[in-house]
């Protein structure tokens, strides 16, 4: 077959445009051919109709139609394309001929031909089903800590109808290629206008810090075998410092409380107390303070403080000790006995909590 560029034709201020002159596409597969169309301001588009025949030849004839945008015409298209071709725009006013062929065979490489009812230029293209070399298109938002993110991976091309599979793979920090752990993924299918489509697959999952600089890959696999991917790499930005205890603890009981902020590498986490430069406990990754038999002065603000590379993050909760026995208040009261001039005196014991 010949691999000439065929160029359009200029004739009295009319053209067509094309973005590709020459195009290769996946046999079973399909493939849009790219095109648009000038005119003088008096002339009114009506028709598109495109045939395919030998490269040599300079107009291809009425039976080497493919596709006639009058449904209703007698000119019919080639047997082999009846079904296979449809045009990217339905409204020929807007002076675009692109065209989708679906189902591709290699029988279907060769010279292509358009031409629009009054416009005296053709416009050429030579068509060679071969390979694939269009990645899909991955959306990664910003992924936060413990928080649900998801992924999107869109197939390429607006006739990506032949789409089989689309999966995701992660690769580790230790290089091996698995699967997300705790994910879900969605498919779904958009029809862009009666013609086109575009299929999507979502990846959703809870981000962690071993997901921090590791590679996310979406593998596009079709019907006739081949595949296509794309590989991003994953920043994960840390949450905020996460505290656990209870606010409220009881004189002469145990204070336990535990600050955890997910990080790689592991952040140093310090623990404080508000008005104090003391620094009460310090771990990384995870680190729990503890104090025994807490009295009133252990209440006040309790501040944790991440500390991962250059960057400090802070949380703090505020703890209330209350009183686990009441104060003793002492009255003394007189009571007479009726069998004896004798008064005998008695100790009455009131509680109340302690300031």
């Amino acid at each position: 077959t010949s691999r000439n560029i065929l160029l359009p034709v200029l004739d009295l201020g009319y053209c067509v445009t094309l973005s590709e002159r020459e195009l290769t596409a996946e046999a079973g597969l399909c493939v849009v051919i790219p095109c648009s169309f000038t005119t003088a301001d008096e002339f009114t588009p009506k028709q598109t109709i495109w045939y395919k025949c030998e490269a040599s030849q300079k107009f291809c004839s009425d039976a080497d139609i493919i596709f006639h945008s009058n449904k209703n015409t007698d000119k019919k298209a080639q047997s082999g394309f009846e079904g296979r071709v449809s045009r990217l725009k339905p409204d020929v006013s807007q002076k675009n001929c692109s065209i989708i062929i679906n189902d591709l065979k290699e029988s279907d490489s060769g010279s292509y031909q358009l031409r629009v009812t009054g416009l005296m230029c053709f416009y050429k293209c030579n068509l060679f089903p071969l390979g694939l070399n269009l990645k899909p298109t991955v959306m990664i938002p910003t992924l936060t800590e413990g928080q649900q993110a998801t992924l999107t991976c869109t197939a390429p091309g607006l006739c990506s109808g032949s789409v089989r599979e689309i999966t995701w793979t992660w690769r580790g920090a230790g290089g091996t290629e698995s699967y997300i752990t705790g994910n879900s993924t969605a498919f779904k299918t958009e029809n862009l206008t009666d013609v086109t489509w575009r299929h999507i697959s979502t990846l959703t999952f809870n981000a962690s810090p071993e997901h921090h600089k590791t590679n996310i890959t979406c593998k596009i696999n079709f019907t006739c075998g081949k595949t296509t991917e794309e590989t991003l790499t994953v920043n994960v930005n840390r949450g905020a410092a996460q505290i656990i205890g209870n606010t409220t603890v009881k004189e002469g009981d145990v204070l336990n409380l535990t600050c955890r902020a997910e990080s790689f590498p592991p952040s140093v986490i310090e623990w404080s107390k508000l008005g104090s430069y003391t620094n009460l406990h310090n771990d990384t990754g995870s680190a729990t303070l503890v104090v025994h038999n807490v009295t009133s002065e252990h209440s006040g603000q309790y501040i944790c403080k991440v500390k991962y590379m250059i960057n400090t993050l802070k949380n703090n909760i505020t703890i209330t000790v209350i009183c686990k026995y009441h104060t003793l208040s002492h009255y003394w009261l007189t009571l007479p006995v009726m069998s004896s001039t004798a008064l005998l005196s008695s100790r009455l014991i009131f509680y109340t909590c302690r300031p």
